[in-house]
């Protein structure tokens, strides 16, 4: 199989897999809590590209741990991304009214509910890392959460949505724009890679090799979004472009130019491969996602 029906397959296989396990756990109740929960599953179920969850059961995979065991820690980060998304799309914001092709959840459901959806989807993560049903080593449940708590507050994603609303009133230079990319998108997906390898129980010294990949993939997948929101499709994002142009903040487009910001995600990626060379075939999966993120078209 090729790298692209590799990755095709794999795609499609996480999205079928995170669809079913959020199914199986946010049933709707029979209470006042219905519409919280339904617009939960709005957050969570049929959009995006899956690539955290994807990133997470393959790391996972490449050290041995069963499938079924990874998806549940793969729900994990991909609750803690939709929650972040959902509070990002808010008026007070980012102010989107679309997303994944579909209304904001607080365009269907309300400002206040998407505010709740937000607070209970990062509980939910964070119950499903703590769940000694889930992870039965206290010492990889600990770990877990660590991990996506670093990754998720103010020294990672949510530091870096601070960053990105200032860059809207102050000039960011190029360090300052690749720091707050770093936190924003990168730590999440550092995270996915992260979390993968304790399942595997690799030493942290023996993950340095990882954390390299992710960083480099993190940093080029924030540049062809840059270059996305740019020149892209409104219809294949499934969400509002050019929205940073319009607010004038600095992007890698605008601070390198489109031609070298497009050299510079293609170099990210040639060193992202080049982390995995102490990996045979079984890391093929890793490579064609470090491919997908300068080849996507949304």
């Amino acid at each position: 199989m090729g790298r692209s029906g590799l990755l095709a397959d794999a795609l499609k296989q996480i999205a079928h897999e995170v669809d079913g396990g959020f199914e199986a756990l946010l049933p709707l109740p029979r209470d006042a809590r219905a519409p919280l929960v339904e617009a939960m599953r709005h957050a969570v179920i049929g959009g995006g590209k899956r690539l955290r969850p994807l990133l997470l059961v393959a790391t996972a995979q490449l050290h041995g741990v069963d499938r079924g065991h990874a998806l549940r820690a793969a729900l994990a980060i991909e609750a803690v991304h939709a929650y972040s998304l959902v509070h990002d799309d808010l008026p007070c914001m980012d102010d989107d009214a679309m997303r994944h092709g579909k209304p904001s959840v607080h365009k269907a459901y309300g400002e206040a509910a998407a505010v709740l959806v937000g607070d209970a989807l990062q509980a939910l993560a964070f119950e499903l890392l703590a769940d000694p049903a889930n992870f039965g080593d206290p010492f990889v449940r600990a770990e877990l959460v660590h991990v996506l708590a670093l990754a998720s507050g103010a020294g990672g994603m949510v530091g870096g949505q601070a960053m990105d609303m200032a860059a809207e009133t102050t000039s960011f230079d190029l360090p300052t724009i690749t720091r707050l990319q770093q936190l924003k998108t990168g730590a999440l997906l550092g995270a996915a890679v992260e979390m993968g390898a304790i399942l595997g129980h690799v030493a942290p010294e023996g993950r340095t090799h990882l954390r390299g990949y992710a960083r480099d993939i993190g940093l080029a997948f924030q540049i062809v979004d840059d270059l996305l929101d740019h020149d892209g499709d409104e219809d294949k994002a499934g969400k509002a472009l050019r929205k940073d142009a319009a607010a004038g903040k600095a992007t890698f487009v605008s601070l390198l130019g489109a031609e070298r910001a497009r050299e510079q995600a293609a170099l990210l990626v040639d060193q992202a491969i080049a982390h995995l060379a102490q990996h045979g075939q079984e890391a093929d999966l890793l490579r064609a996602i470090a491919r997908y993120i300068v080849e996507r078209d949304h």
